[in-house]
């Protein structure tokens, strides 16, 4: 683990309406770690997620006060200030959900989905990234042969491991997890497990869990968020 901050969090507070979810958090996240926040059901995890790459804009009635900062290679820059650009800071900051959600098309087209869309339009360079990605997430070698397919045709741990390589052909430097393993069974969690601790190796991790066992096997630290606050369990 490297000791230097990949993230610093100053006075952060989050609403969902008159409802506070999140009091003054202050935290730095290291770079090239795993940090694991569990917690009660409904204390905001998933929401404190939403933080790191401002997709809480989209929820009606959310608001968000503090700075959090990040360090992508240029110094430090707080990502809520205006100035921020929101396609960069996603690309910057993938986000993996608690269920797989590939898109209704070929394993292809899922994978080449956010380079068009980040306006990629080079066919040879769209399938090396596709590539590249697919073999950081263990992925390439069980479906090389099988790109053309429906991606829902994919048994969940493999469409758990697409959505992470969806997110890889961005080339992330932070990674979002909110229990991804939730939906799994104990061979995909424990396959998940040891990709994850592959990924950490060129990447900053923020997973949500609720299992106590997979935190202690691949955590480098471990915060609980309870009464608004994340502390030391």
């Amino acid at each position: 683990m490297n000791d230097a901050p990949k993230i610093k969090i100053r006075g952060l507070n989050f609403w969902y309406a008159k409802r506070q979810i999140l009091e003054d958090i202050r935290l730095d996240i290291r770079y090239r770690s795993i940090t694991s926040i569990t917690g009660p059901s409904g204390q905001g995890k998933s929401s404190f997620l939403t933080v790191f790459n401002r997709l809480w804009e989209n929820i009606d009635g959310a608001r968000a006060t503090g700075r959090v900062c990040m360090d992508f290679g240029n110094g430090f820059e707080d990502i809520n200030h205006p100035d921020c650009r929101l396609p960069l800071l996603r690309r910057r900051v993938g986000m993996v959900f608690q269920m797989p959600n590939p898109l209704p098309m070929s394993i292809r087209k899922n994978m080449a989905f956010p380079l068009t869309l980040m306006g990629e339009k080079n066919g040879k360079t769209v399938a090396a990234k596709a590539e590249t990605a697919l073999r950081q997430a263990l992925l390439w070698d069980e479906i090389k042969d099988r790109l053309n397919e429906d991606a829902r045709a994919l048994s969940g741990g493999q469409q758990q491991r697409l959505c992470i390589a969806r997110s890889l052909v961005l080339e992330p430097q932070v990674l979002l997890l909110d229990e991804p393993t939730s939906s799994l069974d104990e061979a995909a969690v424990h396959e998940m497990e040891k990709l994850l601790l592959r990924l950490k190796k060129d990447r900053t991790i923020i997973l949500v869990s609720h299992y106590m066992d997979q935190v202690r096997r691949i955590a480098d630290r471990h915060l609980v968020l309870r009464d608004k606050k994340l502390v030391s369990p």
